[in-house]
């Protein structure tokens, strides 16, 4: 008895790294899917396809069309709104559907994020292998995952009754919140890794956290540019508008209008964020390999910089092209990249969430 009593910590060791291993697993295909979603929503913008279905049916509106009176129907109630009106009158029918599946594919993606995480998480939870601590965490992204849903409704409404897209404040919103659960999962995930390494010092936990800050707020920025097509004006670089500081960057009155609703001053603010994001990220990784050479900390902050110079020039080129589609939607595909791996790499730092007490086999 005593030698099954000793052994049953190891037990319980080993069993507990094995649920966090399928947990961590079952969230890496939750990022897979998420990752995905944000893709197909840019490229819906993109397009200006979001618009192309005008009513929120949660259940229903995972059938599309499946036949010519249904299309015909579907297309009538686009009809009705002002961007056709004002941007796509004498649409033909074949050329509606080309948005319409991107717009459907936005929506359906949607719905498979909520089972992918939703049913798992049951299973998982029944089967206790969802951990004391765990579960606040998990629930939390369910909800804004239901939140997110109400949201990207709220932003497509904007665009259905006085205006021929959406409202860059709601789309900005929409994404952002993305790009959080995106980053909440993540963080999640990487907590439940095992680390090869201790925890890093509290400033080089605090910088790797605010990066993932302001990652996130350049995210926002550059939602409102998508939302003001304001990256297809001024495509020079470095200077903007043939100036270091452009000029009628505060024509708006209130001034702070300018910084949401003037193309402009959003577009330099985007391009001021973008030069943050890079000085953060040189000065981590200056730092870091300074306090922590030879570690794994100060590995991932050199590589956290370099991808931060990737997405810099990504950005750059979309700018000077003019915004392709292809290079918008590398744009945006590499900023969840990046976001991803600074919040990875912020959890890093902070070593693994604490196992679970081990309990002991009582004869």
């Amino acid at each position: 008895m005593a030698a099954i009593s000793a052994a049953a910590p190891y037990i319980d060791r080993d069993r507990a790294l094995y649920n966090r291993a399928l947990v961590r697993g079952w969230l890496y295909v939750v990022l897979l899917v998420l990752f995905a979603l944000v893709l197909v929503g840019g490229a819906t913008r993109l397009t200006n396809s979001g618009l192309s279905i005008t009513e929120w049916k949660p259940i229903h509106g995972v059938i599309p069309p499946l036949n010519d009176a249904e299309w015909q129907e579907e297309f009538q109630l686009y009809q009705k709104i002002p961007q056709y009106a004002e941007l796509n009158k004498g649409m033909s029918l074949d050329a509606f559907k080309s948005i319409f599946w991107w717009e459907w594919a936005h929506r359906i993606l949607a719905r498979s994020v909520g089972l992918v995480f939703g049913l798992p998480l049951l299973v998982l939870w029944a089967t206790r292998r969802i951990e004391r601590g765990l579960g606040p965490k998990l629930l939390g992204i369910l909800l804004l995952g239901g939140l997110q849903g109400a949201i990207g409704w709220w932003m497509v409404a904007s665009g259905l009754v006085d205006r021929v897209s959406v409202s860059q404040y709601r789309l900005a919103t929409h994404l952002t919140l993305a790009a959080l659960i995106f980053t909440a999962t993540m963080v999640v995930a990487r907590g439940l890794a095992p680390h090869s390494e201790p925890a890093a010092d509290r400033s080089t936990q605090r910088l790797a956290g605010f990066i993932v800050l302001l990652a996130l707020v350049q995210i926002y920025l550059g939602g409102l540019v998508a939302g003001l097509d304001a990256g297809l004006s001024y495509n020079t670089w470095p200077l903007m508008d043939g100036k270091v500081i452009p000029s009628d960057l505060l024509l708006l009155e209130p001034a702070w209008r300018n910084f949401f609703e003037n193309p402009k001053t959003v577009q330099f603010v985007h391009r001021l964020g973008a030069y943050t994001v890079f000085a953060a990220a040189l000065w981590h990784m200056v730092a870091t390999r300074w306090r922590l050479p030879g570690t794994t900390h100060a590995r991932r902050a050199t590589l956290l910089f370099l991808l931060v110079l990737l997405q810099a020039s990504i950005g750059i080129g979309t700018l000077l092209m003019q915004v392709p589609l292809h290079m918008a939607l590398t744009h945006q595909a590499f900023a969840l990249v990046l976001l991803g791996f600074a919040a990875a790499h912020w959890r890093g730092t902070k070593g693994a969430y604490p196992l679970p007490h081990e309990i002991s086999v009582r004869s």
